[in-house]
């Protein structure tokens, strides 16, 4: 029996690619290198492809390049020969999730795309889920030549998220969010009677040592500004309505939970026992927390945009058991 046979057999055995060479085209021109190479190595994992970058062993143009490099229309990107295993699970998104992008679509044009994401689905693939929102969206149009994240949502938090068809949409998104052109909503339901009406909150966040992926308050960090106002108030709990002025990771979160007012089904910054007891009284079971309006002018074509939609269907059933609100 020969070595190519035995490895036929053995679904664990790796599999090596051959080096690949991509010219850079200017749907490309402007991306950095690391975001290029999750589009061409759509199943490799991002820490693989972070430590080709760090090995030096991506080039463009025959010189190494690292993960921040921004490409050029014309270069040529090497792509080293890859050993990776076989994947025991399917990468792939399934079908019925697939139908649900496909129905949760808000808007579409030559530019972009507005996207109802639902709760419990990241924006990307990572470590414990194969596919995101935008490995699951370019599986289903895989037609489309180009189509990017303009903007990150929490994976807990439905609603509102665009998509960039085009390099130059893309680019124009990220000028929006930079200039705070773009007007995003919320709306989260809050421990606690919020009686203070319209306020704007500026605090600085600043990541917690030893953890990633949570922010706490602290002076020296980035500044971190939103307006709340008390949509609905409830017997114990406040429907708030948010507008981002800047979009710091967790902001909404961190910034209610330090005034004493935890979003509910906060598993990060809210209340364990409160949780617990909601979930049992209303059924919520993720964070209540939804990016519900957006509105902005895109200046590469000029159209304004302007979007709203409702609470997802779980969360309006929560309120729905809510004690009677003494206001609104």
């Amino acid at each position: 029996m020969t070595d190519t046979h035995r490895t036929s057999q053995d679904s664990n055995a790796p599999k090596k690619q051959s080096v690949r060479f991509v010219t850079v085209t200017e749907s490309s021109d402007g991306q950095r290198i690391d975001n290029f190479l999750m589009r061409e190595l759509k199943n490799v994992p991002r820490s693989y492809i972070y430590r080709i970058l760090r090995k030096g062993e991506v080039r463009v143009d025959k010189k190494r390049a690292k993960p921040t490099r921004k490409l050029k229309t014309g270069e040529m990107v090497r792509i080293p020969p890859m050993v990776l295993p076989e994947q025991k699970k399917s990468t792939k998104a399934p079908l019925r999730l697939l139908e649900q992008l496909e129905n949760a679509i808000l808007l579409e044009d030559q530019d972009l795309i507005l996207i109802n994401k639902p709760a419990g689905l990241a924006v990307h693939g990572g470590t414990g889920s194969p596919y995101g929102l935008i490995e699951a969206f370019r599986q289903l149009r895989q037609n489309l030549p180009f189509v990017e994240l303009a903007h990150r949502l929490d994976k807990e938090t439905s609603g509102i998220v665009i998509l960039a068809k085009n390099r130059k949409a893309l680019l124009s998104l990220h000028e929006l969010f930079k200039s705070g052109g773009i007007d995003k909503y919320y709306q989260a339901l809050v421990h606690g009677q919020w009686k203070a009406g319209k306020q704007r909150v500026s605090n600085h966040l600043v990541k917690e040592r030893g953890r990633k992926q949570k922010v706490q308050v602290q002076e020296g960090g980035k500044l971190a500004s939103s307006i709340f106002y008390p949509k609905k108030i409830f017997t114990e709990t406040t429907l708030m309505e948010v507008k981002l002025l800047t979009g710091r990771m967790h902001q909404i979160r961190t910034q209610l939970a330090d005034k004493d007012f935890p979003i509910l089904g906060d598993t990060q910054y809210g209340n364990f026992a409160l949780n617990r007891e909601y979930k049992k009284s209303t059924g919520l079971k993720r964070l209540f927390l939804h990016s519900f309006r957006v509105k902005f002018k895109l200046p590469l074509s000029g159209k304004t945009y302007q979007q709203e939609i409702p609470l997802a269907p779980d969360l309006l059933d929560v309120l729905s058991k809510l004690n009677t609100k003494q206001y609104e």
